[in-house]
């Protein structure tokens, strides 16, 4: 935890310098380390946001640089993904319950982007499964009609950095 808690203070001292190319590679690394060790935290909370936490950071990224449709794919691929662990029964029931209640804020991250920057296909694909019951019905978000938030919420990169 402490080597992915480094990376991403990295990138985030990156990102607010304007370098843009070493935020990124600080964040890629961040998040690939997440994902090899998963499965492998002793806290699955932790190890859930941190996958979270670096896919957002990334997310970020891409709105300042002005992709926003780069944003949509890392949004909508972190809660698909946490939208697979829940219903993964290989996975421990800590890890299970804490991909559930992460996604929760996962796909209200997805809401608020769309609120904020319009729908994108993958964005339309995600919600169009959340709506019609295309995903584990202990992972559908409720509700799971599209009532788009008024205002953006999810903390972005040019306001506060992404860490735990």
């Amino acid at each position: 935890m402490e080597q992915w808690k480094r990376l991403i203070e990295a990138g985030n001292r990156y990102f607010v310098e304007g370098r843009w190319v070493e935020a990124r590679e600080q964040y890629l690394q961040a998040l690939a380390l997440a994902q090899v060790l998963f499965e492998r935290w002793r806290d699955a909370d932790a190890a859930v946001a941190a996958f979270v936490v670096s896919q957002h950071n990334l997310a970020d990224l891409q709105l300042a640089l002005g992709h926003p449709e780069g944003a949509a794919e890392h949004l909508c691929a972190c809660h698909e993904h946490l939208l697979r662990c829940t219903a993964a029964q290989h996975l421990s029931p800590a890890l299970r319950q804490a991909t559930l209640n992460h996604s929760r804020r996962s796909y209200s991250g997805v809401l608020n982007f769309v609120a904020e920057h319009g729908a994108y296909p993958r964005t339309d694909r995600l919600l169009d499964a959340c709506a019609s019951g295309d995903i584990p019905t202990a992972a559908r978000p409720t509700p799971a009609n599209r009532q788009y938030p008024v205002s953006y919420t999810h903390l972005r990169a040019h306001e506060t950095r992404h860490d735990l």
